[in-house]
């Protein structure tokens, strides 16, 4: 299994606020997607997040693949490879999130979910069942760096407080797969 995961572009959001499953718009899908589609094999299923950030890119992916290809490429939605759920912490300035909260996620980086949201364990336990179910072996998919630095982060064995140590930049392809095996590997 080779997968081929693909960040979003940045985000239309003021810097400072906090974003998970904010469903916001990113800069310029289509110059992203024609930046990206050439280092792809061409053919492959394509998944994505259904936040728009990376609908509208995979979106743009599969339209550069119509263009380029004259065929189209089915794009399919998937919720488990939507960022992580910040719950109440959603569109609120970082430093407007309680100090007593952000401390107890310190204090347990992993185990913590903000209140409505979701824990970091909570967000690698959807992805990795979206992975585990993929029903194709190769494949393009775009989401988040939460998503790509989870599964990074299970093939590796790190804790979620070493997550942020996977560099994962905007608009960025990262290559992972699966060995034959049966162990993953990260490729690139």
């Amino acid at each position: 299994m080779r997968l081929y995961l693909i960040r979003h572009p940045r985000p239309l959001i003021a810097a400072g606020v906090c974003y998970g499953q904010l469903d916001i718009p990113a800069e310029n899908p289509a110059r992203a997607a024609a930046a990206l589609y050439p280092q792809v094999p061409p053919g492959l299923p394509l998944w994505s997040s259904p936040l728009r950030r990376c609908r509208d890119l995979a979106r743009a992916l599969a339209a550069e693949a119509g263009g380029m290809a004259g065929e189209g490429v089915s794009l399919r939605l998937d919720a488990r490879l939507a960022e992580i759920n910040f719950g109440l912490w959603e569109g609120r300035p970082w430093d407007a999130i309680p100090r007593a909260e952000i401390d107890a996620w310190a204090a347990d980086v992993g185990g913590y979910a903000p209140p409505g949201g979701e824990s970091p364990w909570q967000l690698q336990a959807r992805v990795l069942d979206f992975f585990n179910r993929l029903p194709e072996q190769d494949a393009v998919i775009v989401t988040h760096a939460g998503v790509i630095r989870s599964l990074l982060a299970a093939d590796q064995g790190l804790p979620p407080e070493r997550w942020c140590e996977l560099a994962c930049a905007y608009a960025s392809l990262t290559v992972w797969q699966r060995t034959p095996a049966g162990g993953v590997g990260a490729a690139q």
